[in-house]
């Protein structure tokens, strides 16, 4: 690390590894669940992302021997609810950061945490990791995006069965299913996480941030509107000065210097 922990709440620290933000919910005596602090302190974190020029990519992880186990039921039947207005449940699921977040799992991302991850652009996950979607054991729905999101991630056969059933899944069997970009040993998901958000860093950040929005954005897009609306984003990197950067860096032989602009 580049820099020291530092605490955006109570509940929420972060940290910088060179231009990658780490993220980690410290409620490791509640497994991570998500309170009205996480969530606040999810969202400063995301803020703190998308608004320096200097972080390219972030990792969102838990501390201790789990990822997050959701909402916190207890803060829930005290009326607490874990929204951010813009940004949703847990500061993140209805509007992820521009720029690409990466999901670091060790243990449990059950519930609202399996949904946390589905909202990440990448996954790096430990062998040890198990993922569900428990609500309707609870009498409850996932409404923070686990009813949306993972169609587009598993089969939807593996789909339906995780919703209706409630029952969890481990790392082996969602990465047969190319849900996870990494399966590393237990105690490697940060680290590996991280390398992997610092390749990603290592790129031009406008023409990281742009391709993120391309591939985001485009499948809602009609097919006669694709190329102009790639253009649309696409155009203002290729007339950056990071774009003339790396053309120059590559003719002299050299890392490119990026500026973010």
């Amino acid at each position: 690390m580049t820099a020291e922990s530092d605490a955006v709440s109570a509940s929420v620290r972060v940290e910088h590894a060179e231009s990658v933000l780490v993220v980690t919910i410290d409620r490791p005596e509640a497994r991570n669940a998500v309170n009205r602090d996480v969530a606040q302190g999810i969202a400063r974190a995301m803020d703190l992302l998308d608004e320096q020029p200097t972080l390219t990519a972030a990792v969102l992880t838990g501390a201790g021997e789990h990822f997050c186990a959701g909402m916190d039921l207890k803060a829930f039947l005290r009326g607490e609810r874990p929204n951010v207005p813009g940004r949703g449940f847990a500061g993140l699921v209805e509007s992820p950061p521009a720029k690409p977040l990466v999901a670091a799992v060790e243990g449990a991302a059950v519930a609202g945490g399996f949904e946390i991850v589905m909202a990440a652009d990448l996954v790096v996950a430990s062998t040890t990791a198990t993922f569900g979607l428990p609500e309707v054991k609870r009498g409850l729905v996932a409404a923070g995006g686990g009813l949306s999101r993972p169609p587009a991630w598993v089969p939807r056969a593996v789909a339906l069965e995780m919703v209706l059933t409630g029952n969890v899944l481990g790392a082996a069997e969602l990465h047969r299913f190319g849900m996870l970009n990494r399966l590393v040993q237990p105690g490697q998901a940060r680290d590996a996480a991280i390398e992997l958000a610092q390749q990603i860093a290592a790129n031009g950040p406008l023409a990281v941030k742009a391709s993120k929005r391309i591939l985001t954005e485009s499948p809602g897009w009609a097919p006669s509107e694709k190329f102009e609306r790639t253009r649309q984003i696409a155009m203002p990197v290729l007339r950056s000065n990071d774009a003339r950067e790396g053309a120059a860096a590559f003719a002299e032989r050299r890392p490119p210097s990026w500026t973010a602009s």
